[in-house]
């Protein structure tokens, strides 16, 4: 994405950002696809405890908290490289004044860096809220929220591959795609309202079930964002028009 300069040594400090990005993406897709295998387990072993309380069932419960822990882990190490990544901006700017796109490539990397730091501790509630859905029988909804959190991942993995190719193409079909997960939220809502309306023991399960979904359309929020900083940096404006939201929940 970045264009060569004579001054090598600001090559090879942005070659540094771009790398320390990389590795926050791809720590942020792999905490948000643990956090989502974290949920299809637990929902597996609640519907499995209504059958049998084996110990082969609490076995699996203390993998999956080990697991949590290790989210929780990852999100720590997302923080810590966010930090770096500030510090190499502030460095970039002082020493080396950058201007135009150059300026814009360092803009956007403070930006971007926050934005997945955002997302991890998204992916972090998810997986933790989804501990306490042991202790409720297993709902249908809960396999629609795979299905949303996977709609999730393509968007930030789109996004994270525009922002390292320079593709302003791709980073603005990521923006319109965001309307699409808006779209699932909103249904998925509503089906959970359905839910605790038609039988009020759900609605501990279901409360905790809205929060999740929440936190996964608010990753796709920020993926749209990553998507609007490479488009600034290539454009050097941002994009046209109003961004697509279809999350209808408040009305």
């Amino acid at each position: 994405m970045k264009q060569e300069h004579i001054n090598k040594s600001f090559d090879s400090e942005l070659d540094r950002l771009y790398d320390e990005i990389r590795q926050m993406g791809e720590l942020a897709i792999a905490q948000l696809n643990a956090a989502i295998d974290v949920l299809n387990r637990r929902d597996s072993n609640a519907a499995a405890r209504v059958v049998a309380n084996d110990e082969a069932i609490d076995t699996l419960e203390n993998e999956i908290s080990m697991d949590v822990l290790k989210l929780m882990a990852a999100d720590a190490e997302i923080d810590a490289l966010e930090h770096v990544v500030s510090q190499d901006v502030i460095r970039l700017l002082a020493l080396r004044q950058p201007m135009a796109r150059d300026l814009r490539e360092v803009y956007a990397a403070l930006r971007i860096s926050s934005d997945i730091e955002r997302i991890g501790d998204y992916a972090s509630n998810v997986a933790k809220r989804s501990m306490v859905l042991n202790n409720n029988p297993p709902l249908p909804a809960t396999a629609r929220i795979g299905r949303l959190a996977r709609t999730a991942v393509q968007l930030l993995s789109d996004a994270l591959q525009a922002y390292a190719e320079g593709d302003a193409d791709l980073a603005a079909k990521v923006r319109d795609a965001d309307a699409d997960l808006d779209a699932m939220y909103t249904s998925f809502f509503r089906e959970l309202v359905t839910y605790m309306m038609e039988d009020p023991r759900t609605i501990g399960a279901c409360t905790h079930l809205m929060f999740m979904a929440k936190n996964i359309e608010r990753i796709g929020d920020h993926a749209t964002n990553i998507a609007e900083n490479t488009w600034f940096v290539v454009h050097g404006d941002m994009p046209e028009g109003e961004r697509k939201k279809d999350d209808k929940t408040s009305e």
